[in-house]
């Protein structure tokens, strides 16, 4: 038999193109906002989700969790995009649950910032990063999914669709077996799909974003232009009767021609016509789509139209076959009621959670009990149910230093800021510590600095009330020399929370204590700066916790040798230990930004005796250990050396002394 040319490229087309299934595994969903929508891997807040929230989802009738990530943000930058171990870290937890509880997770390139217009190497940026998620999640299991990018914008969906191209063959390069979810550009619009190229992969999921029509979905919003912030309680479906009046301040922008034309905009029949492009899309290509976001803004709609809208939306889509994943679980176009904690049994939106198809547990009325026994505020992460609410003050809060920790992986670094800054931690819901305080319970901690005389407050604060004399009252307690030598060792600290004084309270202005604070509302912990600044000094903190029993252990009491040096360019802190020394040494350093380094030993004739670091470094706490024998000359090591620092161009030194 003879095989044309034409023949084998007809079965080669058939049989990369067709995909294996048009149905999804999987049918409705949530996005998982604002948790690695970070600008850096150390500024996730890990606890924020735990498994538990997970298996929540999963309970409401959810089969799949999209996870917006700043994935561009995860790396070191230019040139590499080498992405963060720890965001890795992190990551392979929140997979390993979806696996255990067989619920999909999307992994969603979600860095904005219309990075696709401005940045010229996106191409290369987007092979990159994708070569190494691929590689690193190639032989995880088939729950997991790849989002190239979400909301590709200031580029044709033409050129867009050659970038999408090289980031697929990127991933097939390294992974063959993972769904990967590719979208058009203009915001993920469904008026763009039709614009893609034909992929020759058999394994894409094309996605959409709906929130149509605008007007309605977005009403409140201040992030869009102009801002929308002045308009609120557009009914849905349109009714001439509820309409508000147009804001003044919208007068003669796009909003007033939307306004004027939402009679026809506001119906369920446009929003069907409109999915329709996405489902003539679906059915001329023959592949599976999805919608990986749509919700209305809670903080201007009416319950009732909001609650309408998403009926609206979640029948049509499931009418006609189209998956879903709803923006967001917590956040703004959330499942729960505005203004609540969002509290899984307390706080969601039944009317909303039903209208989705979903299944919500029966709702509880939230009593804040007391606290019978200690927990812990932050150990290697902060607590959970507990948010992190700091304010750095133009220093630098670090909550997972590998500078030492006295035990665990991590410990919290501090150092640079301003007076008065602090590290929070928001209790959600609030503390009703009102027993711990009668049973004798303490504050204890871990506590080093490398500045004598550095002192800082340790402080609780109460919530305000409706009541126009309540504020926020402060009770707080000072830490200084006297409690912890400031000399580069660990030391412990256990105050009695009956120990703790009245400090008044800032509400736009001080007002003096009055002995109001509220031990049964406690809404925050916080370490101050409250006594000085922090310029030039760091405080490291490790093993916070509530407790009765003073137990903490110091692992760790031989530290010393700390020694920071005022910021030079983006170099923070160096720490040589010890220093005289008889044997090695280690160098602790900091970095601010993402950097070319160069670590250089020098001896005291000008001559480079050993180079320890030479290469770009993600920002954060780094060591580097050195023997003088290292140089190949064993028998005489004696002597002062001269330890090069280089971030991009900056050079200083630090003497190093063997004895």
């Amino acid at each position: 038999m003879k095989i044309t040319s034409t023949f084998l490229l007809f079965v080669l087309f058939f049989f990369t193109v067709s995909p294996v299934s048009s149905q999804t595994p999987f049918k409705r969903g949530v996005n998982l906002t604002n948790w690695f929508q970070t600008s850096g891997s150390k500024q996730i807040q890990f606890t924020k989700y735990t498994k538990k929230d997970f298996e929540n989802i999963k309970s409401l009738g959810c089969e799949v969790i999209r996870l917006p990530i700043n994935l561009f943000y995860m790396t070191n930058g230019k040139p590499d995009y080498t992405i963060d171990p720890l965001f890795f870290e992190f990551l392979d937890q929140a997979v390993s649950w979806a696996e255990t509880l067989s619920i999909y997770l999307m992994l969603d390139n979600h860095t904005n910032d219309d990075l696709a217009s401005k940045n010229p190497d996106l191409e290369n940026v987007l092979a990159k990063v994708w070569t190494q998620m691929a590689g690193h999640y190639k032989n995880r299991s088939e729950y997991l999914l790849y989002e190239i990018m979400n909301e590709p914008n200031g580029i044709t969906t033409s050129a867009w669709g050659k970038i999408q191209q090289t980031a697929i063959d990127a991933i097939r390069r390294v992974d063959a077996k993972h769904t990967i979810v590719v979208g058009p550009s203009s915001f993920n619009t469904y008026n763009e799909l039709s614009q893609l190229p034909v992929y020759m992969d058999s394994n894409l999921l094309y996605t959409f974003h709906f929130y149509d029509p605008f007007l309605f979905t977005h009403q409140g919003a201040t992030w869009v232009t102009p801002s929308m912030a002045s308009l609120a309680n557009v009914p849905f479906p349109y009714g001439a009767a509820q309409m508000p009046t147009l804001p003044a301040d919208l007068a003669g922008s796009w909003v007033n021609s939307s306004y004027n034309n939402y009679q026809n905009d506001g119906t369920v029949a446009k929003i069907k016509q409109l999915i329709d492009i996405a489902v003539t899309f679906k059915n001329n290509r023959k592949v599976p789509i999805f919608c990986g976001e749509f919700g209305v803004y809670m903080q201007n709609s009416n319950d009732a139209f909001r609650v309408s809208w998403y009926d609206a939306v979640r029948n049509y889509l499931e009418e006609k076959g189209i998956p879903w994943t709803i923006w967001d679980y917590q956040g703004g176009f959330g499942l729960f009621q505005k203004g609540t904690d969002a509290l899984f049994d307390y706080n969601l939106n039944i009317p909303l959670v039903k209208a989705l198809g979903l299944t919500p547990p029966a709702q509880k009325t939230l009593v804040i009990r007391p606290d019978s026994v200690g927990f812990p505020i932050y150990t290697d992460c902060i607590g959970e149910k507990i948010v992190e609410s700091d304010n750095a003050g133009d220093g630098t809060i670090d909550y997972y230093s590998t500078t030492e920790p006295n035990g665990g992986k991590y410990c919290i670094y501090w150092t640079g800021s301003a007076q008065y800054s602090y590290i929070g931690f928001d209790f959600v819901p609030n503390k009703d510590l009102s027993a711990l305080v009668t049973n004798n319970f303490a504050v204890s901690f871990l506590v080093r600095g490398n500045t004598p005389g550095t002192k800082f407050d340790i402080r609780f604060v109460d919530t305000k009330t409706a009541d126009p004399l309540d504020h926020p009252w402060r009770m707080g307690y000072t830490i200084d020399e006297t409690m912890a030598p400031m000399d580069g060792k660990w030391h412990k600290i256990y105050v009695p929370l009956k120990n703790f004084k009245d400090q008044g309270s800032w509400d736009n202005g001080w007002i003096n204590p009055t002995g109001s604070y509220d031990w049964k509302a406690t809404d925050n912990f916080l370490l101050v700066s409250e006594q000085g600044d922090l310029k030039g000094k760091s405080l490291w903190f490790d093993s916070i916790y509530l407790t009765n029993k003073d137990t903490l252990k110091i692992n760790n009491s031989t530290i010393t040798g700390i020694s920071a040096i005022p910021q030079r360019g983006n170099l923070i802190s160096v720490r040589v230990y010890p220093n005289p020394a008889n044997n090695s040494v280690t160098i602790y350093y900091e970095i601010k930004t993402s950097e070319e380094v160069a670590i250089d030993i020098y001896n005291m004739n000008g001559q480079m005796v050993k180079s320890l670091q030479h290469g770009r470094q993600f920002p954060g706490m780094y060591t580097l250990t050195w023997n003088p024998r290292d140089t190949g000359n064993a028998s005489n090591t004696r002597g002062v050396y001269l330890c090069r620092f280089s971030l991009d161009g900056k050079i200083f030194t630090r003497k190093i002394a063997f004895i």
